[in-house]
């Protein structure tokens, strides 16, 4: 989802010129395979948003997976691009990266400063060894190798699996399911009551390259010694109760919405500071109500041509 929004903001420019590979064709979990991309294609910056995500359930059910593949990855590719000499890379991490219970809005500063949340801690833990990756790398040998921490995104491309699906994609499919089922009520997973930060993906391939681009300088100003990362926001966020409500109305779905509090709600708030991103000049664009419009809309055409992700 993030690197076809990525692909999809840098097609807009004309000084451009892409190099991609489908999973198909380099297997980032290899080492070998990495480097010799890296050597023969010579990038001059490096979008690394290769990643293995999932929601709640699926960190909590497959933990080993999640620490290990993408410790794989980002090593991989971050100890490739120094070997070929690539000056410039942007590793994509996660909100979650974040103590459970960290002040809000969450700063850059709070990472390690508390325990972490327990369902997607091996996520967690990967992403930090991420950061930790390239503050090393610029550090020892100067490279220039940033790090942005998302909220939770959706949009177009996202997987709308019953099971191993993010918050949005997941109500989404099952309210638009229910409403199309003429169900009496549809059951939730939680409280409700946690709050929660969504980022469409397009405004989060717009803060990448605008990240990116910034004079080391400029973006110096803005991170604290020996840490290179910065959160991308909209720094406003909801319940889940109220995202379930604005899903329900832009499905269609009329009918009760029921939340299971036996099953975990995870943190109880994940807002980011995006003050520091503001500083240097970046502002999220999409409202969360246009931006799930948007995203219901492309799951319907989608379906509608068969090429949905988790069907």
């Amino acid at each position: 989802m993030v690197g076809s929004a990525l692909v999809r903001c840098l097609q807009q420019r004309n000084d451009v010129e892409l190099l991609t590979a489908s999973r198909a064709e380099l297997d980032l979990t290899n080492q070998a395979a990495v480097q010799d991309f890296m050597r023969t294609r010579r990038p001059d910056q490096i979008y690394l948003a290769a990643a293995k995500v999932g929601g709640i359930h699926a960190n909590d059910t497959y933990p080993a997976e999640f620490i290990y593949e993408n410790l794989q990855v980002q090593c991989n590719v971050v100890h490739a691009a120094h070997l070929a000499g690539v000056q410039q890379l942007l590793f994509l991490g996660s909100s979650c990266i974040y103590p459970k219970l960290a002040p809000q809005p969450m700063a850059e500063a709070a990472l390690l400063t508390g325990p972490l949340e327990s369902t997607n801690e091996p996520y967690a833990i990967a992403k930090i060894a991420g950061i930790k990756l390239c503050e090393s790398y610029n550090r020892q040998y100067m490279r220039d190798y940033r790090s942005v921490m998302p909220t939770n995104l959706y949009g177009l491309g996202d997987n709308f699996h019953p099971d191993n699906s993010h918050v949005i994609p997941a109500l989404m499919r099952r309210l638009h399911e229910a409403a199309r089922a003429g169900l009496a009520e549809v059951v939730i997973w939680g409280s409700g009551t946690p709050r929660r930060e969504f980022l469409h993906v397009d405004d989060m391939a717009a803060a990448c390259v605008h990240v990116l681009e910034l004079p080391l300088a400029q973006y110096q100003t803005q991170t604290l010694p020996r840490l290179s990362h910065l959160n991308v926001g909209t720094g406003v966020d909801c319940s889940i109760r109220e995202l379930a409500v604005l899903l329900a109305n832009i499905t269609g779905y009329k009918g009760s919405l029921v939340f299971d509090t036996s099953k975990p709600d995870g943190p109880p708030r994940k807002l980011v500071d995006v003050s520091h991103l503001s500083a240097l000049g970046w502002q999220a664009a999409i409202s969360l109500e246009q931006g799930l419009q948007h995203t219901f809309d492309w799951f319907l055409q989608q379906q509608t041509q068969g090429g949905m992700r988790g069907y």
